[in-house]
Parts: C-alpha cells; structure tokens; sequence
C-alpha cells in the first residue's frame, strides 16, 4: 500500500476569510472535478487565498466608488443615521452579488 501524502503548501496555514470559504464550499458542491483537480495538484489552497484576497480588494473597491457615486458621506451618518445605514447596507448587497457572480459562482 502507497503512503500517499500531500506536499505542504504555504498557503495551507492561511486562515481562509469570507469569501475563500464560500468558493471552496462552491466547488465542494458543485464543482467536484475542479476541486479535486486543484486538491490532487496541491493548488486548492493557493486557489482559496487568491479568491480571498482578490474579493477582498474588489469588495473595498466597489465599496468606495458605489458610495462616491450616491454622494454617501460621514455628514451623512452624524446627520441621519438610518438612511446612511439603509444605503451603505444596499451598496454592500450590491457589491456582494457581484463579488458573488464575478469570483466565486463562477
């Protein structure tokens, strides 16, 4: 019998955030080929922390620039509380469906 082992990665240690955790249950579900691809080519976790950091980045991009372009300032939170609320929590519905789309259904 073969003592089959993985080589270590350096990703391996990397505690996986939001989104590398949704895409690695994504392709657990519904993507088994590709996941047992990047498993068996010790690439899963280099694959998992890419996603992670790139969503990331996107995520505070988009962020930025949806909350530019609805004029949403901190005045705006001091001011009137609840509305700075409703409108950053639908600018990061937004943001997040695209992230999901863009990265991680994908």
């Amino acid at each position: 019998m073969p003592n089959l082992t993985l080589a270590e990665s350096k990703y391996k240690n990397y505690q996986l955030g939001k989104y590398g955790r949704m895409r690695l249950n994504y392709l657990k579900n519904y993507k088994k080929a590709e996941y047992i691809i990047l498993f068996m080519d010790n690439k899963l976790y280099e694959h998992l922390h890419n996603i992670d950091i790139e969503c990331q980045k996107q995520f505070e991009f988009l962020m930025k620039q949806f909350a530019e372009k609805e004029n949403i300032m901190e005045e705006m939170k001091s001011n009137n509380q609840m509305l700075w609320v409703q409108k950053m929590n639908l600018i990061k519905n937004t943001v997040e469906e695209i992230i999901f789309e863009d990265k991680i259904y994908k």
